[in-house]
């Protein structure tokens, strides 16, 4: 993990952001620090990355989840996520202005608390209006993966990270996420969670030796 990813405990991650102006946006110290950000993001690797998490209080965030990335993963893994490249860009000041009613629950790690993921309910689409790097304005119309980590990263400017959304039981170490739930589907670990009946050997239910 690069050592500029603050880690949580450190304030800077519970506070509001501010934004950027145009004559920010334009200058040479933001394109500086998207650079340095994209450097980090990919360093860890990850697939979002908040000026927060490298202790800027600003609203600005990348974000790219490549190919490679996916190359582990199966296609029903992917599909049930709607999980598909996005190239590299920044979002400045970003709102999200609409998201659907209908939310998915899916694990989610935070490069400011490695070691450690969740399920977190998140909306299934979400639109976002933001500026992007030359300070011109966007909207965004996101939905799967990509929609979650705008919600991920758009958290993290207003103060709050995963662990304010996830479901309390599901909170897991990677080691034992990657034994015991990352072969399952959403709806088999939430049933799993709800009705928890564990063995004699303290394995959930339907978990081999």
């Amino acid at each position: 993990m690069p050592s500029e990813i603050v880690q949580v405990g450190h304030p800077v991650l519970r506070g509001q952001a501010r934004p950027l102006s145009p004559g920010e946006i334009r200058g040479r110290k933001i394109h500086t620090l998207i650079d340095r950000m994209r450097s980090a993001m990919q360093q860890a690797p990850g697939v979002g990355l908040a000026a927060p998490q490298i202790a800027m209080p600003l609203q600005l965030a990348v974000i790219e989840d490549r190919a490679e990335y996916h190359k582990e993963a199966s296609a029903a893994h992917l599909a049930e996520r709607g999980r598909r490249p996005v190239p590299f860009h920044a979002v400045i000041n970003p709102v999200i202005v609409d998201r659907s009613a209908e939310t998915a629950e899916f694990f989610e790690g935070c490069l400011s608390l490695p070691g450690f993921s969740a399920l977190v309910p998140r909306a299934l689409r979400v639109t976002v209006e933001c500026l992007d790097e030359r300070g011109e304005k966007k909207v965004i119309e996101a939905s799967g993966w990509y929609a979650r980590i705008l919600q991920h990263e758009i958290d993290h400017l207003s103060g709050m990270l995963y662990l304010d959304r996830m479901l309390l039981r599901s909170f897991t170490s990677m080691d034992n996420w990657a034994q015991f739930w990352k072969d399952k589907g959403a709806r088999e670990i939430r049933a799993a969670l709800d009705c928890m009946d564990f063995r004699q050997d303290g394995a959930p239910p339907g978990t081999s030796n």
